[in-house]
């Protein structure tokens, strides 16, 4: 194996690869990839969707696939996508394994409206005459209910309403090597550091891109096992998942909050749209702040300028602490589909990534 090539973790040499071929669909949403694998050609135990992550983790061949779909050559190190699984129970229309180039993830918002136009254009969730079609996903952090609405054949947009979110810890010191930052901790779905760019003597732009990479690490690294990083009641959802950077606009000319973010999420990987679940730790944040009550609406932007919008729907109690329920509106888009194939001689067939 060439130096600094990472394999899959398959047993190419043992059958000369079971996986032969893997059809995939792919959506963008909001300028982030996410790849489909809607019959994963690998057994995924477990009776609920937070039990499938963990024997994903484990498993040689189901995180072979991962990394067979995610690495170049057919995939990049920004890469993102998702494993159909059956749902939890009848109450959910499926459950689906989020990935990445690092590991399986805990939630994905951006993810999670991509299914939902999928899973509508597709038919396997009828589209309701009404306008408006609910699809209902099991993730690994819970259940996730989306809002597809139609104007005839065209998606005009999609609701995602998330798990509840909180404010885990506020005004923690990281020491960086841009110096000392100052950040908050909350958890939409998985859990994320938040941190205004200015602080970093940065801004979310293309310009900035690498800094922001950098910095990003720094602090998610500096956190990931603290007790500011743990989850309350399930320490499979613990760690700091990825750090938002955002730049405060102002408002909107409406009284609502407008922000520009970046979330640099696993070990470097940059998240093109606004973020789902981070737009929801984002909302959580705001609204124990004061910053963002229910009736407004977060303007959120991304990094490449596409944007959702996100409001509170129902404030809680959630293991103990003041909670929210947000809604993200945002769209999907189908960009293609794939039948990869791995010839068993390749060398590089197996994947590799340079960041």
């Amino acid at each position: 194996m060439p130096e600094g090539r990472r394999g899959i973790g398959v047993r190419i040499e043992e059958d000369l690869m079971t996986i032969r071929q893997v059809r995939t669909v792919d959506y963008h949403t909001g300028g982030e990839p996410f790849r489909i694998v809607p019959e994963p050609p690998a057994a995924i135990e477990g009776a609920t969707v937070a039990e499938r992550r963990m024997f994903a983790i484990g498993d040689p061949d189901v995180d072979g696939l991962r990394k067979l779909l995610c690495f170049e050559p057919r995939g990049h190190a920004d890469m993102y996508g998702g494993f159909i699984t059956p749902p939890d129970d009848e109450g959910a229309h499926f459950g689906v394994l989020f990935w990445h180039k690092d590991g399986f993830s805990t939630a994905c918002g951006h993810g999670s409206i991509a299914l939902a136009v999928w899973a509508v254009q597709t038919g396997r969730v009828a589209r309701d005459p009404s306008g408006v079609t609910t699809v209902v996903i099991d993730v690994p952090s819970g259940r996730v209910t989306l809002r597809v609405r139609t104007s005839g054949e065209r998606i005009t947009g999609v609701d995602f309403v998330n798990v509840p979110g909180y404010r885990l810890a506020e005004r923690v010191t990281v020491a960086t090597s841009r110096g000392d930052v100052v950040v908050d901790v909350a958890y939409g779905g998985a859990i994320y550091a938040h941190l205004d760019a200015a602080g970093a003597g940065l801004a979310v732009t293309p310009e900035h891109y690498s800094d922001l990479i950098v910095i990003g690490r720094e602090v998610k690294w500096a956190l990931n096992d603290t007790e500011y990083a743990r989850h309350p009641v399930d320490d499979r959802l613990s760690g700091i998942y990825g750090t938002i950077l955002y730049d405060d606009l102002g408002d909107d000319g409406d009284g609502n909050p407008h922000q520009r973010n970046v979330t640099v999420f696993a070990d470097g990987q940059v998240d093109r749209s606004p973020c789902g679940s981070g737009t929801c730790s984002r909302v959580a944040v705001l609204a124990a702040t004061g910053r963002l009550a229910p009736g407004r609406t977060l303007v959120h932007d991304s990094i490449v300028g596409t944007r959702f919008h996100a409001r509170i729907v129902e404030e809680l109690t959630a293991h103990g602490r003041p909670a929210v329920v947000a809604e993200v509106t945002g769209t999907a888009h189908r960009t293609g589909e794939h039948l990869f194939e791995l010839d068993p001689a390749d060398d590089l067939g197996s994947g590799f990534v340079l960041r």
